[in-house]
């Protein structure tokens, strides 16, 4: 079979698994709806693996296959295909996508049992997959934006799946509405580019846009920045990233999902996959790398006094794709998606990790109640702590060599890039000092009740509450199930969890300076037109970024363990001393009440005017009532005059008469 076949079973397989589950939900029996949901994402990545090996069997200048289904529309000249891309990036894109996609759905086997709603979770969970991927093997704008909704769409679904939540819906629709920002920001770019090469597929437009465009040219720039809006949001990035910590409403592998390899790395493809376009409009590259620097650095720092586990890491993605949307900016492109895969990674781990303390835990997701789970949850404890390794830069694991990679790239570029390397490294310092407060706040520390009470064999059990507001809820359909469960004691958990833990720890070894280029080799061919393509930084640089990096790592750490272990109090000195930063920083740097102020209160005084003074007053008592009044009255006056009476129809024929007489009397005299 061809690349390009192997291709369109890519997208095939989630597609069929979500009809099944979707279709077959009253029928399926026990788990089997968890495991076709993740059968399917298996044939995926299956057959990602045969688009891999047939791509590697053509010559290098040759691995770019378009193939067509049939055409999607056709009009005024405008001819777009249901077409497919298979290249370098679109295979790396499926590959990591498909394969931690596989891991997270059988986590969920386990993770959601007993929920009400356990096939639509799965329906949901494919439908997602197969939305992403295509996406990523769009070979057009148009094929990109279906993928691109059909993203938005899921995301909402899934976010919002505990629909009788109030904090879950409301989350959603905040994730829909700002992703559907984004896609007004994409229509518009595409557009441009359209009206510009009278191309709207990739291949098309990328021979045409030096023709078309001079460097930074006006219209060229403006199509970027709308192209980076849509990125923006998708990936979460300032000022579009608000929905993401909302997102965690949703199940906790449902955020797995997110955060790790699928919705908020869409960005970083979206900016590797039009690379042509941004490297002939350096402003407007110039400006991501600016925006992706910015948000690394807010999320860092608020990652560091939030007390929600999984909004701390929640905005450690938000960091992290900070990273990549900075590699991809400056032309590190094989960096930026080498970041993208381990950290799609150590992230899933971590946030699998997270879900099983929080079932110890019977839902409660605040660090604050959290401790000394060392003992009692060892298999989590030692998965969380390579995960957070991994996120820390720390030597030899995997995001010790990819975020390291597009430092250094950024140092070679030199000028004004080469602060945003240094603020880069700072903030690094900053994820080291989060993780492991994570680490030690959890499993280390005194055991709280919930940790003494499983040592002892018991897994800890509460009344359902919602765990953002403390509102009693129920177990049945929309509300979280009654049960949970725990790495220790599922083994489709264990079985998620441990590849995962390998990958985060050995992942980083397919790209070591100097060693191994197993990856950039890989996606040469799709890069090979860049004007950096032989524009690296020496394995000296590399090397001495990597020294930097893991002093970094160590020193974050170390400062972690001062202050959650050796000084303990210190922590609520520092709060006490500096309450104005803090409050600053707990609040988000006030984004959503900003937004509240500016956007939100606005728009919604301005629907209750429109309802109850335009809508109701205006034009249904007015515009509608009025006219109706007047109609009536004519009614009632006409039926007064239908008397039947012969006398009144001649006293009317008189009085008709009279006034004919009078108007032409006065028309004569006048």
């Amino acid at each position: 079979m061809s690349a390009t076949g192997f291709g369109w079973l890519v997208l095939a397989f989630p597609i069929a698994g979500m009809l099944v589950c979707a279709l077959g939900y009253r029928k399926l029996p026990g788990h089997s709806a968890g495991w076709i949901g993740s059968l399917a994402i298996l044939g995926s990545f299956a057959a990602s693996i045969g688009m891999l090996f047939d791509l590697l069997d053509h010559p290098e200048e040759e691995r770019e296959l378009v193939d067509a289904a049939f055409t999607y529309f056709e009009t005024a000249g405008v001819n777009v295909d249901l077409s497919i891309l298979v290249d370098p990036l679109s295979v790396f894109m499926c590959l990591v996508v498909s394969g931690v996609s596989f891991l997270i759905h059988v986590y969920s086997v386990a993770y959601m049992d007993g929920d009400e709603g356990f096939a639509r979770y799965f329906a949901y969970l494919n439908f997602f997959v197969f939305s992403m991927l295509l996406l990523i093997l769009a070979a057009n704008f148009v094929v990109l934006l279906v993928g691109w909704a059909f993203v938005g769409a899921a995301s909402y679904l899934l976010i919002s799946f505990w629909y009788r939540r109030t904090t879950a819906t409301r989350a959603g629709i905040k994730a829909f509405v700002i992703n559907v920002i984004g896609d007004i920001g994409l229509v518009i770019g595409a557009f441009l580019l359209f009206d510009a090469t009278g191309a709207l597929d990739y291949e098309g437009i990328f021979a045409e846009v030096n023709n078309a465009f001079s460097t930074n040219d006006g219209t060229l720039v403006a199509a970027c920045l709308m192209i980076l809006v849509g990125a923006f949001a998708k990936s979460a990035q300032l000022p579009l990233h608000t929905w993401l910590p909302d997102a965690m409403e949703g199940p906790t592998p449902v955020s797995s999902l997110i955060h790790a390899a699928t919705m908020v790395t869409a960005g970083v493809y979206l900016i590797a996959r039009t690379h042509p376009l941004f490297e002939l409009a350096p402003l407007a590259a110039d400006i991501s790398a600016v925006i992706g620097t910015a948000t690394l650095v807010f999320a860092a720092t608020v990652a560091v006094v939030a007390t929600d586990l999984k909004r701390v890491i929640a905005y450690s993605t938000m960091s992290q794709i900070g990273y990549m949307i900075l590699g991809v900016s400056v032309a590190a492109y094989g960096a930026g998606l080498f970041h993208l895969m381990t950290h799609a990674f150590f992230k899933a781990l971590l946030f699998m990790g997270a879900g099983s303390v929080i079932a110890a835990m019977a839902g409660n997701q605040s660090l604050d109640r959290m401790g000394g789970f060392r003992k009692s949850m060892p298999f989590t404890f030692v998965t969380f702590t390579v995960g957070a390794l991994a996120l820390a830069g720390f030597p030899l694991f995997s995001g010790f060599f990819s975020k390291d990679e597009i430092l250094a790239f950024t140092l070679h570029r030199g000028g004004g890039f080469v602060v945003l390397a240094v603020v880069g490294y700072l903030a690094s310092g900053l994820t080291a000092f989060y993780a492991f407060r994570m680490v030690f706040r959890v499993f280390f520390r005194p055991p709280v009740s919930e940790a003494r009470e499983l040592e002892h064999g018991h897994l800890a059990h509460a009344d359902p509450q919602n765990p953002a507001t403390g509102e009693p809820e129920d177990t049945g359909v929309g509300f979280p199930g009654p049960e949970h469960h725990i790495a220790e004691r599922s083994w489709p958990m264990k079985a998620a969890m441990g590849p995962l833990a390998l990958l985060a720890l050995v992942g980083g070894f397919v790209a070591v300076p100097g060693l191994t280029d197993t990856l950039e080799h890989f996606l040469e061919p799709t890069f090979a037109e860049s004007r950096f393509a032989e524009s690296v930084p020496s394995h000296g640089a590399e090397y001495a970024g990597l020294g930097v990096g893991a002093l970094v790592a160590i020193g974050g750490i170390a400062l972690a363990f001062f202050v959650y272990m050796s000084r303990r109090a210190l922590r609520l000195e520092l709060r006490e001393r500096f309450t104005t930063v803090h409050t600053f920083l707990f609040r988000k740097w006030y984004f959503d009440e900003i937004y509240n102020a500016t956007v939100v209160r606005p728009m919604t005084a301005f629907g209750v005017f429109g309802r109850n003074v335009i809508e109701a007053d205006f034009v249904q008592n007015t515009i509608v009532g009025g006219t109706v009044g007047i109609v009536r009255a004519g009614s009632s006056m006409a039926r007064a005059i239908q008397s039947g009476y012969l006398r009144g129809y001649a006293a009317l024929l008189l009085v008709g008469m009279t006034g004919l007489g009078l108007y032409f009397l006065i028309t004569a005299a006048g």
